[in-house]
């Protein structure tokens, strides 16, 4: 049912308001991706001077060639194949929490070298939101990390650029980025920073 709607509100134009956003409609879609988020007990424990991001892309606007690392030859990318058992223990290496979102309910991106996992990240559909009287679609990568041994070289951030180019592909108007303490590393390929938080709420 959800499909269907959007489909008429892309056929009735409305698709190139979605840049129009305001603070205010930023802390609506946060609220509406996130229900509950500081009521969580994940997030009540945190420490209270951290503060972190949520950043957004309107798709309409993403350029895949803005961030143009040169990357070696044995580097490529695509979606995950394999097994989860397999992966998770590589995962467990950058974070131990994350394992558990790789679940096998979100496709799997991944950067590889040698045709072995070397960057990661999930790519969730994160459905459609109504903002101030607009319906979006809303997409983006989530548990973005690299492997020790091959940071540096571009291939996280052109991991997360070609899971960006994916998303507007598949006719979403927004790509998100939750929970983030690396905004900077983000914005090299045009995501902005939408709010800021801490545990006790929006700042």
């Amino acid at each position: 049912m959800e499909n269907a709607l959007y489909s008429d509100f892309k056929r009735r134009g409305f698709e190139n308001e979605v840049s129009e956003m305001n603070r205010q409609d930023y802390i609506l879609l946060f609220n509406s991706i996130n229900p509950n988020f500081f009521e969580r007990e994940t997030i009540r424990s945190l420490p209270e001077e951290e503060i972190y991001e949520e950043m957004i892309f309107s798709l309409n606007e993403f350029d895949i060639h803005k961030y143009n690392k040169k990357l070696d030859d044995d580097i490529s990318f695509g979606f995950y194949r394999g097994g989860l058992d397999e992966l998770k223990k590589e995962i467990e290496k950058v974070d131990p929490d994350w394992p558990q979102y790789f679940d096998g309910k979100n496709r799997i991106y991944c950067g590889y070298v040698d045709e072995k996992v070397a960057s990661f990240c999930i790519v969730e559909d994160m459905g459609i939101h109504n903002i101030s009287g607009r319906e979006i679609k809303v997409g983006g990568p989530g548990c973005v990390g690299t492997l020790l041994e091959y940071r540096h070289k571009g291939i996280g951030l052109t991991m997360v650029k070609h899971v960006t180019q994916i998303l507007k592909e598949e006719g979403y108007d927004y790509s998100y980025i939750h929970f983030t303490g690396v905004a900077p590393w983000y914005e090299k390929i045009g995501y902005k920073t939408s709010i800021k938080w801490s545990k006790n709420g929006v700042k």
